[in-house]
């Protein structure tokens, strides 16, 4: 049995910890779920971690479309960062509580990825609109200060306004009870759970989710819809099917993020939908990361040549540190047999 710990603060209690009920308390399905995720955190971590550094040394893919998935693949290792090893110690361990700052810091953190992400999604489809809309002004629009401007907006803009979301969320007062019959901290149980008034932080959370979500949302909409314009017109179906999986990979992943968060945040939050809305939420806080490098080098021609020509050089790397050696080791038994 868990403790609620409480301190003691004039005639108020105030609640030091969390309880993350996670996916329940079913014993026997903790060890299928541990190696699960703890499979999925590091298929992730691999795939992510991979394509970062494939597209920062492969000089034919530093180009705008890639920089912006080098980006992206840096964001769901952060992401995953920040989910799973907590999750993942509470399935090994058993132990669900996390500190009101713990919480706090996790919830800030969940929320600038998941902001920063839509913005990045939303500048990937720009650049799939610039290039199959606008070819011809495509290199002079998406340049490269114009895509460090995008990326740096992103970031800076989503940490400012997550601080200030965050610092209201501080706040906040906890009285009891604790359970939050989740896996992460998220914002509408620590609404809930609060004993203070939340008018104030619920109107920012909801400018927050305009700009960073619907904004994001309406903007990567209306590219494709631009895009899906554009492909109709070409004649030749050979240019069609050439245009379109420029931007196939890119579509699949935007579907199944904007997909995924709609659903959890447009689903009541009852107990009966809870279990639902907990599937829902791993699918684009969690899947989504691991789906990213999957799709992106399962069905992209440009990584699959990156990663040949990456094997290439490490082959050729390995060879000549061979031939060095065998050529060192003949040499100094050419001069060994001088001696004698």
């Amino acid at each position: 049995m868990e403790e609620i710990l409480l301190i003691e603060n004039g005639n108020k209690t105030s609640v030091r910890e969390f309880i993350l009920l996670g996916f329940g308390n079913s014993h026997q399905l903790q060890p299928f779920l541990s190696t699960f995720f703890l499979v999925i955190y590091l298929i992730t971590i691999t795939g992510n971690i991979f394509i970062f550094l494939l597209v920062l040394v492969d000089q034919q893919l530093h180009t705008p479309m890639y920089f912006f998935l080098a980006n992206l693949s840096f964001l769901d290792t952060c992401y995953s960062c920040i989910l799973l090893p907590k999750m993942l110690v509470s399935l090994l361990t058993g132990e669900r509580t996390i500190s009101v700052h713990g919480c706090l810091v996790q919830y800030h953190f969940v929320c600038l990825c998941g902001t920063t992400e839509t913005y990045i999604l939303a500048a990937m489809s720009y650049d799939r609109f610039l290039a199959i809309c606008r070819p011809l002004h495509y290199a002079s629009i998406m340049n490269k200060k114009l895509c460090f401007q995008l990326m740096a907006g992103a970031w800076i803009n989503s940490l400012i306004f997550d601080v200030i979301l965050v610092s209201f969320t501080t706040q906040l007062s906890f009285c009891g009870p604790n359970v939050i019959d989740d896996y992460f901290c998220d914002f509408r149980p620590l609404q809930k759970l609060s004993c203070t008034d939340t008018s104030l932080i619920e109107l920012i959370a909801f400018c927050e989710a305009v700009i960073f979500i619907i904004v994001p949302f309406l903007l990567t909409i209306a590219s494709y819809v631009c895009i899906i314009g554009t492909i109709i017109k070409i004649k030749s179906t050979t240019g069609r099917q050439k245009a379109f999986s420029t931007c196939s990979s890119h579509l699949l992943v935007v579907s199944l993020f904007y997909s995924t968060l709609i659903i959890v945040y447009v689903l009541p939050d009852t107990a009966s939908l809870r279990p639902l809305n907990k599937i829902f939420s791993i699918f684009y806080t969690v899947m989504t990361s691991l789906f990213n490098p999957l799709i992106y080098t399962l069905r992209n021609k440009e990584v699959h040549k990156a990663v040949k020509r990456l094997f290439n050089k490490i082959l050729i790397y390995h060879m000549n540190h061979l031939k060095i050696s065998t050529s060192l080791h003949f040499i100094s038994l050419q001069k060994f047999n001088c001696r004698f």
